[in-house]
């Protein structure tokens, strides 16, 4: 990727400032579960919040949009494993 993956919501908001690709949105998703991570949130919590949120995705892309976050989360490391 080009874009490093976003430490804080900051980083991830800032990432509007360029054009919609796939690789924006694999920045951001990375960034999402990274910060998940952080706050010490479990796969599951995340899930729930994404799917609870329905302010700009109907119900079916927000289920789309969960298993993405899954596949991210089980594909990148947690901060334990790269030390």
């Amino acid at each position: 990727m080009d874009y490093p993956i976003p430490a804080n919501t900051e980083e991830i908001l800032a990432l509007r400032k360029n054009s919609v690709n796939e690789e924006i949105i694999a920045t951001a998703i990375a960034g999402v579960v990274q910060i998940a991570r952080q706050q010490g949130q479990s796969l599951d919590e995340l899930t729930e919040g994404i799917l609870q949120d329905d302010r700009v995705l109907d119900l079916d892309r927000r289920k789309w949009l969960s298993e993405l976050i899954a596949q991210a989360w089980l594909m990148l490391p947690s901060r334990k494993e790269e030390t």
